[in-house]
């Protein structure tokens, strides 16, 4: 049906949904309530197809995540009081991820606002301390208005979590005020050309210039962008984690690993090497400068949409500011023709052999008893899949493994929370993949203690018919705590869990559940639920042991 006559009065309810029409929202995510049943009746009629989930933190998981892999803003429809609430830790991931996220948010009649009265609640007080912008609205005439400020702001960069309060009988009531279209954000240009004469200056008399790449890095034309550079100047680029994947096969060589977690790994070689460092997209939540700029007074080009957030440890030389792609593509011009030293070129290629030899060396480890090597599980996990898979990860021992070991080539196709560091994640991440790319391989991977905190979406998963394949990594405990502790205390706390049987739980969900106790097992098992239609989960025992050794290279704190 298309939207409502912008003469006619109808409820605010329709006009909400207008607006998601227009910006080309392609899900709602939710769970429905009274004060927000309204809108959910518009939806029958136009707008968005609904996905009804069991909880609305997963909802807003899913929002998330939509956000990230296409740009659009995911948008979650909840209910008042703890519908609302519920959606904190969400809202919070992705506000700090810097995924596009709209919340409509239901609340109790305008007359009942300050009463003590069944679920009332200041809830635009509590959605600001976790979204960049929050709106109330308190006329029909203003839904709309208000409702396009939320996608503007969550647009807007660092792009992020944007909530609208709609009570109840505002919802109801009839107006017609109309804004039509999309109003999309306007793009920016390229930066100053004097600037980016600058910096080519400075990367052309660098003995050691790099590129470390963050998060708005990954954008899809900054990543292409970015890629002619490298192609252009055979510069290293180094990736942070939610820049995993800007770098494709074709410039391998140019790809000296990703960083974030670990000290004197082969990227942070590089970096801490570099006398002339670009950095392109890079946001401080991402990697916080303290742990890899160990000389402030080094030259940094920052290259990025957004001004550079200045601290102790992060003060550039040189900003770029402006829209990536077309800075970088300005930037590459003005570099044609450069060539690094001989010097250099054989510093890159002994730390891209290092890279290497970390993951065969990982991989050989021995585990101590029964349970799997985690690193030789992830190879074998890369080996089956293909460019086009996407791959979410959870939050434990299992975050460690991949970040350091698990590669891709392409951007938004291995999905971390690296802000938040939120558990849970990884499977409602997955179901919204597979709804916006559909025919692709999907395989999300958590450990045991984080599954079971969205597990009881794959309800939602199998009512859909989504097909893609959860991993649990198995050792029973809280291990990414639980080896903390030890560093510290010499003993753990409150880490061990109960075994639970994933193969009847999967069952009683109507998906497939497999339990492997080898390698070869696990290879065969992954190929056969990659192959079949549903969801599928594989409960792998991974051996942890080496983790307190391995702790040896993270940086202090680096977890919550």
């Amino acid at each position: 049906m298309a939207p409502s006559n912008p003469g006619e009065p109808v409820r605010s309810a329709q006009k909400i949904v207008d607006v998601l029409s227009a910006q080309g929202v392609q899900y709602v995510f939710g769970v429905p309530g009274a004060k927000i049943d309204a809108v959910y009746d518009a939806l029958l009629d136009s707008g968005p197809p609904l996905v009804v989930c069991r909880h609305e933190q997963n909802a807003a998981f899913m929002a998330g995540a939509i956000g990230r892999l296409t740009g659009i803003p995911g948008v979650v429809l909840v209910t008042s009081g703890p519908g609302t609430t519920n959606l904190a830790t969400g809202l919070l991931t992705a506000n700090t991820e810097q995924d596009p996220v709209v919340a409509l948010c239901g609340a109790v009649r305008r007359e009942d606002r300050l009463k003590r009265t069944h679920q009332s609640m200041d809830a635009a007080a509590m959605l600001r301390t976790v979204t960049k912008f929050t709106g109330e609205v308190n006329d029909p005439g203003n839904a709309a208005e208000a409702t396009i400020g939320a996608f503007r702001a969550a647009l807007s960069e660092p792009r992020g979590a944007a909530a609208v309060v709609l009570p109840a009988d505002v919802l109801a009531a009839p107006t017609a005020a109309n804004i039509p279209g999309p109003q999309p954000i306007p793009p920016l240009a390229a930066a100053p050309t004097a600037a980016v004469a600058k910096a080519a200056e400075l990367i052309r008399a660098a003995r050691r210039p790099a590129l470390l790449v963050g998060i708005r890095g990954a954008d899809p034309d900054s990543c292409l962008a970015l890629r002619a550079l490298v192609a252009t100047t055979g510069l290293p680029v180094v990736e942070t984690f939610q820049a995993a994947g800007v770098i494709s096969r074709a410039l391998e060589d140019n790809f000296l690993g990703r960083v974030g977690l670990f000290r004197n790994q082969p990227g942070d070689v590089v970096l801490a090497h570099a006398d002339v460092l670009v950095t392109i997209g890079y946001d401080s939540v991402e990697y916080d400068p303290v742990l890899w700029n160990t000389d402030v007074h080094r030259t940094v080009v920052h290259v990025d949409s957004v001004p550079a957030d200045i601290d102790n440890h992060y003060q550039p030389t040189l900003e770029l500011r402006g829209d990536i792609a077309a800075t970088l593509t300005s930037l590459t011009g003005q570099l044609a023709g450069l060539t690094l030293t001989g010097d250099y070129r054989s510093e890159i290629a002994a730390q891209r052999k290092a890279l290497t030899d970390i993951d065969l060396a990982a991989a050989q480890a021995a585990p101590e008893g029964p349970a799997l090597n985690p690193v030789a599980v992830l190879l074998r996990l890369r080996e089956e899949l293909d460019d086009t898979a996407t791959i979410t990860c959870d939050i434990g021992s299992v975050y460690i493994y991949m970040a350091r070991h698990f590669r891709v080539y392409e951007p938004r196709r291995l999905l971390f929370s690296n802000g938040q560091q939120t558990l849970g994640v990884a499977l409602p991440w997955a179901m919204a993949a597979c709804l916006v790319r559909p025919g692709t391989q999907v395989v999300s991977v958590s450990g045991d203690g984080g599954f079971l905190f969205s597990a009881q979406e794959l309800a939602t998963a199998t009512h859909l018919g989504l097909t893609f394949t959860h991993i649990v990594f198995r050792d029973n405990s809280y291990d990414m705590v639980g080896f903390q502790e030890v560093l510290k205390y010499d003993r753990k706390s409150g880490v061990e869990l109960s075994d639970y049987d994933l193969v009847s739980y999967a069952t009683a969900f109507g998906a497939r559940g497999y339990r492997v106790t080898t390698l070869d097992e696990f290879t065969t098992t992954l190929r056969q639920a990659l192959a079949e239609d549903g969801p599928s989960l594989i409960d792998v025992p991974v051996d942890y042991s080496r983790n307190t050794d391995l702790a040896a290279h993270l940086h202090d704190d680096p977890f919550e």
